[in-house]
């Protein structure tokens, strides 16, 4: 009965000095310097990796690299090449911080593609260039607003992008928005706008300068290059009056030779 009781005892003893000796019961963080002795306070990075970290060190870790726009957050220790999983650390990082984290990935996923933020800085949400780089007038899918994705700034109807930036006051904002209404065009040399009822595209300021109408390129001819159309007629007429120079070259000579006296 006694060699039991001290055998109980004996291992009894054994398994406290196990427990007491395990490296899950107490820890020292190698964050903060202090001792740990709960084993549910120890960071664990989805089992990539385990290292002497607090969950209170972690969670302020990856505060301090979101606030720097970091989305790949590395482990802390030195000598370890993981990054760490934001879905295991969901709960550690709270709801906000944990959006926060997928926003920052996400942009980080698109900075090698045309984007931009909303203007509206009660939206501010992120969008994509789906045009190829084209995108002007656009509306974000967030808040609905129109913006233009060159000037990343509200949609400036009938004004330029670098006349955007320009105070203006509200009469020249519902002004710019008529002339955008009627299509109507600015003369690319005084910039004063120009309404075409009929006739030719091709149309003359009275500052003199001649422009078209339906690109709003200046022109020195009566034709551009917009209009695949008139550039065919031009080629041909071109193409029709050289050879007509040229026959009437060929007979010249031809009638010259004829009547050249003969020896």
């Amino acid at each position: 009965m006694g060699n039991t009781q001290q055998k109980l005892a004996q291992d009894q003893s054994e398994q406290e000095l196990t427990v007491t000796e395990s490296p899950d019961e107490s820890f020292t963080c190698e964050i903060c310097i202090e001792p740990i002795s709960l084993p549910n306070k120890k960071f664990k990075n989805q089992n990539l990796c385990v290292h002497p970290f607090c969950m209170d060190c972690m969670a302020k870790y990856i505060a301090v690299k979101l606030e720097d726009n970091v989305g790949n957050i590395p482990c802390p220790s030195l000598s370890c090449e993981k990054f760490l999983d934001p879905i295991s650390c969901r709960n550690l990082v709270g709801p906000q911080l944990f959006v926060r984290w997928s926003d920052v990935l996400c942009e980080s996923s698109v900075l090698g593609l045309a984007h931009c933020y909303c203007p509206d800085r009660r939206c501010s949400a992120l969008i994509l260039d789906e045009c190829g780089g084209k995108a002007k007038r656009s509306k974000c899918p967030n808040c609905k607003k129109h913006f233009c994705f060159q000037c990343k700034l509200p949609w400036h109807s009938g004004f330029q992008c670098e006349e955007s930036r320009e105070l203006r006051d509200r009469n020249d904002v519902v002004f710019g928005v008529v002339a955008e209404a009627n299509k109507w065009k600015r003369c690319p040399q005084c910039r004063h706008f120009v309404e075409l009822i009929e006739g030719c595209k091709i149309v003359k300021c009275r500052c003199g300068a001649s422009f078209c109408y339906n690109c709003g390129k200046r022109v020195y001819r009566h034709w551009c290059s917009c209009d695949s159309a008139s550039v065919r007629c031009i080629r041909i007429i071109h193409g029709i009056t050289i050879i007509f120079i040229l026959l009437s070259i060929f007979f010249i000579f031809r009638n010259l030779n004829s009547i050249t006296p003969k020896k």
